[in-house]
């Protein structure tokens, strides 16, 4: 359970830093790319704090990304619909990792808002969820 709540102190922490560019209307290249770069590590650092989560808590050894979110949705965490824009966002990252592209830079950086907010919700839930069990 400590390396757990590790893992969504990272998140936690990596949220924070993406939040302060995730918003920006009107960005230059560089806030763009920088952005998307945030998002990346905070995107990581939540499937791993939701990895390490199932294993922990629900007993469950996934070894995926999307495997991770299908898992969310399975234990009552995610909604269809957020389990739906969670594998999307997967999707995102996956390109973001591999290539480079004006305009899908453009528009991965148009999601961020919406994605944003389903990492934090899912890091605040799975945080209620261990805490829940504490007492």
């Amino acid at each position: 359970m400590e390396r757990l709540l590790e893992r969504i102190q990272v998140a936690n922490r990596a949220l924070k830093v993406f939040d302060e560019l995730v918003n920006i209307k009107e960005p230059t290249s560089i806030e763009r790319d920088a952005a998307i770069q945030r998002f990346e590590f905070s995107f990581e650092a939540c499937w791993k704090a939701g990895k390490q989560y199932l294993y922990d808590v629900e007993g469950l050894d996934i070894g995926s990304p999307k495997g991770v979110i299908r898992s969310f949705r399975e234990v009552g965490v995610f909604t269809e619909e957020e389990t739906v824009s969670g594998l999307r966002m997967v999707d995102h990252r996956n390109l973001t990792v591999y290539t480079y592209n004006e305009d899908l830079a453009i528009e991965i950086f148009g999601v961020l808002p919406q994605y944003y907010p389903l990492l934090c919700d899912w890091m605040e839930r799975i945080d209620n969820r261990v805490h829940m069990d504490e007492e």
